[in-house]
């Protein structure tokens, strides 16, 4: 089967020479003349290898290629320029070209600037089909945990997953909300559907609108073609919204109206789009302060929180730490070339004794450094520094703040004073949590 080259030159002449060119070393080629034919021809076909011109009567390059990306059409593409437009033909490079030839082309540079593009294309392909492969395989091998608070979850998730109503995930930073989204989205009658995960922090005014609901060709300067907004994209699917309290508020309004009438309209269109979407929406913030300071929508609220399902800390959940650090250790061992078997008894109580402020996301890391300097297959204490450094301090603390004769005298008060808040009494015990429940428990104190 001979490979397609699509060709996009106005000079007839040098455009045939190319084509013959092309054809006489077993390509399929196809040559156009303009940018309108160019973005035509890229979306009804499919080819090996793209080389336009610069300079295009209604256009250039640089504008074909954007088109391109946009429309997530990853094709190789080569730009030509017979002028002295160098630092604009690297400019198109940045932005995804594979390389820029100068005319007139040489035929050995030209073979060999093919053969370098369709060998990384080949290694580029292969290697997104790994990372989806290993994305596929995480989800799939996820840690689920074992601890009764996490268990809570997982019965929420199965309770809310196979019905339609839209999630709020609310949790810290790096506990793994979109895991839980993914989770949901996974239980549900949508799961053959798109799953689409949109970072609402990197929306800005200007982009959101076109992120989420899509533009019309021509509605502003770079809109150079029709394209699908989010919602459309993920027709059918979930849409998960993460840290939605940083969306622009006049796009919370358009996501409001979307969401209440399952209908999108692109920006510069005069007519909407019907969308079956489900939403699962999640942040690290308080909404409901947010909604007191008017920077949130109190109707976009209650419309995206039909149900509620919170992600503890790790630190809440630190009977499940072991099982996660070896999940982890799996996958620093295939990422780092190592062969780390085993997690030592004392790294692993440094471990526990931390407070986890970067909750999961900061245990991966740990674990992945760990790795990195382990010896003798096993991760030991000294291979955590700060972790170590700082349960070394945590415990000397503890030791001059609870003294034997009086421990669950202090406790009593400390409960008292919190109003029984368990992390404002460890903090006025200068303790953490988890040492207040394991002091709660030896006394046989009542820790409900």
């Amino acid at each position: 089967m001979s490979r397609r080259i699509l060709i996009v030159d106005d000079d007839v002449a040098f455009g045939v020479m190319l084509r013959t060119w092309f054809q006489k070393n077993s390509w399929e080629a196809v040559l156009i003349s303009s940018l309108e034919q160019a973005l035509q021809v890229s979306t009804s076909s499919q080819f090996d290898l793209i080389l336009s011109d610069l300079r295009l009567p209604d256009g250039d390059g640089i504008m074909f290629l954007t088109y391109l990306r946009e429309k997530k059409i990853m094709t190789p593409f080569i730009i030509m320029t017979g002028y002295a437009d160098v630092q604009t033909a690297v400019n198109a490079i940045k932005l995804g070209a594979f390389d820029y030839l100068k005319k007139p082309i040489i035929p050995e540079v030209l073979q060999q600037k093919i053969e370098l593009a369709l060998t990384q294309d080949k290694a580029d392909k292969k290697d997104k089909e790994d990372k989806r492969d290993k994305k596929d395989k995480e989800v799939a091998m996820m840690v689920r945990g074992k601890s009764p608070v996490i268990q809570r979850v997982y019965t929420h998730i199965s309770l809310v997953a196979p019905t339609k109503m839209s999630v709020l995930v609310l949790g810290e930073s790096g506990t793994g909300k979109e895991y839980i989204a993914r989770m949901i989205h996974e239980q549900s009658g949508r799961k053959d559907k798109p799953f689409i995960a949109v970072d609402c922090g990197s929306l800005s005014m200007e982009l959101a609108p076109s992120e989420l609901f899509g533009h019309k060709k021509g509605s502003f300067t770079s809109a150079i073609a029709d394209k699908r907004g989010v919602f459309e994209e993920a027709k059918g699917g979930t849409v998960f919204l993460d840290e939605v309290g940083n969306l622009p508020y006049e796009v919370q309004k358009q996501l409001l109206r979307a969401l209440q009438e399952q209908k999108v309209r692109p920006v510069g269109s005069a007519q909407d789009i019907d969308v079956d979407v489900r939403i699962v929406a999640a942040t690290n913030e308080d909404l409901e302060k947010a909604i007191e300071e008017g920077r949130f929508r109190q109707d976009l609220y209650h419309r995206i929180n039909e149900f509620s399902i919170e992600v503890p800390p790790l630190r809440d959940r630190i009977d499940d730490l072991e099982e996660f650090a070896y999940h982890f250790l799996e996958q620093a061992n295939a990422e780092l070339g190592k062969d780390v078997k085993h997690i030592s008894a004392e790294a692993l109580d440094v471990m526990k004794q931390y407070e986890w402020d970067g909750n999961l996301r900061e245990l991966r890391n740990v674990i992945r450094r760990a790795t990195l300097f382990a010896e003798n297959q096993e991760i030991s204490a000294d291979n955590l520094p700060v972790l170590k450094n700082k349960a070394q301090k945590a415990q000397v603390v503890e030791d001059m703040a609870l003294q034997p004769g009086d421990e669950k005298e202090q406790i009593l008060a400390a409960l008292k004073k919190a109003r029984g808040n368990k992390t404002v009494a460890a903090k006025l015990l200068q303790i953490d949590r988890k040492t207040l429940y394991n002091k709660m428990h030896l006394y046989g104190m009542d820790l409900t």
